[in-house]
């Protein structure tokens, strides 16, 4: 009868270890997921900044280029009407 008894009560301190085994690594899952979360949710933010710096590079890019166009088109413009009136 001791036999049954102890290893009843071997029995239930494995189940009882093996619940807060199995609770502590739900904990950790749940830990290890919002980290994640966290980490994916900063990498869509700073793609997004990223994206933002490349539009900004190119409206400056866009901006240089309309400029040194329009100096081209009104230079020559100019030097146009001072060869007209000479």
């Amino acid at each position: 009868m001791s036999s049954v008894t102890s290893t009843e009560v071997n029995l239930a301190v494995y189940m009882e270890r093996l619940d807060a085994y199995i609770e502590s690594q739900t904990v950790l899952n749940n830990t290890v997921v919002e980290r994640l979360e966290q980490i994916n949710s900063e990498i869509s933010e700073l793609s997004n900044w990223r994206s933002r710096v490349y539009g900004a590079k190119t409206i400056m890019g866009a901006i240089g280029l309309l400029i040194l166009h329009t100096s081209a088109v009104m230079g020559s413009f100019a030097v146009l009407l001072n060869f007209m009136n000479k």
